[in-house]
């Protein structure tokens, strides 16, 4: 210890410390995860990392890109969350009413910082192409955040049934299933045509949708004719409208974000005019896809 000590000395007893020390503590890094959790607790914000780096302002088509791409997230969170709700409202878990509140206020955060971003880029000078793809996002992040807010009422209306020991009758629940399964369609081809910017598939959500208005409709008159012959109570048919309501809704977001599709394949912005179009021209593929959308998904007779 009296004699000095070089610098290959000292890089050894540097190395050999710090090599034992490590195996010394490899078996506690579990206890040493919690204990530095512990004293430097995680922030309380909803989302910590930063969406989208304002750099990339400077380049607007760049910038437009990238938030192309976190609202292709939000799709797939969206889509993920009400097929969640979906699976839960007659199978109840707490674990999945945590899953989809944990999704939609995500979401929630997503679609503030996006819209921010966006609205910011559209300040800039845009060309014509980004300029559409701005407003095409800030329409759609809003139809997607607007989809896991209804996942959400759904699963609360699932929550409170369990909790008030109600349940719908069997048939009802058979026509649910059918309803439920066009709706877990029309969300999967709407993230698709999303996500792919493809028209043909985009085209194909419209037709869907008039098949769950159908659908909500008559499961609305099947209700009444249960009501009438004691099958079903009023109390029920609380629960039941509220669902239906839901179902619309986020059948209607589906078609808003694929008519943004079309639109600017087709370099319009003009969704009202497109829709009244596409509903009266009754074109032989939106008659094909509905009639095909209808087979599939007829509800039983009784």
């Amino acid at each position: 210890m009296d004699k000095p000590i070089g610098a290959v000395e000292i890089a050894a007893v540097h190395s050999v410390f710090n090599i034992m020390t490590t195996v010394m503590l490899l078996p506690f890094s579990n206890q040493l995860v919690k204990l530095a959790r512990k004293l430097i607790p995680a922030s309380k914000e909803k989302e910590a990392e930063v969406l989208l780096d304002k750099r990339l302002l400077a380049n607007p088509p760049l910038a437009a890109s990238q938030c192309r791409e976190r609202t292709k997230e939000m799709a797939v969170i969206a889509k993920e969350a009400l097929h969640e709700a979906l699976s839960a409202l007659f199978n109840y878990t707490q674990k999945g009413v945590l899953s989809v509140e944990e999704k939609e206020q995500k979401l929630d955060v997503m679609e503030d910082k996006l819209s921010d971003f966006l609205l910011e880029l559209s300040s800039h000078s845009l060309t014509d192409e980004d300029s559409r793809t701005v407003t095409e996002l800030l329409h759609s992040i809003s139809d997607f955040e607007r989809i896991s807010d209804h996942a959400i009422n759904m699963i609360e209306i699932g929550a409170e049934m369990n909790q008030n020991d109600q349940s719908f009758s069997d048939s009802a629940r058979a026509d649910f299933a059918t309803l439920f399964a066009a709706l877990t369609e029309i969300s999967e081809i709407t993230v698709k045509a999303f996500s792919e910017q493809d028209t043909g598939i985009a085209m194909t959500v419209e037709p869907l949708e008039e098949v769950i208005d159908d659908l909500t409709a008559t499961i609305r008159d099947k209700h009444i004719s249960r009501l009438r012959t004691g099958e079903c109570s009023p109390e029920l048919g609380v629960y039941l409208s509220d669902l239906l309501i839901n179902c619309e809704r986020v059948s209607d977001h589906c078609s808003n974000i694929a008519v943004s599709i079309i639109e600017i394949g087709q370099a319009k912005l003009l969704s009202h005019e497109y829709m009244t179009t596409l509903k009266a021209e009754r074109t032989p593929q939106f008659i094909e896809s509905y009639t095909a959308y209808g087979q599939k998904y007829r509800l039983a007779a009784n």
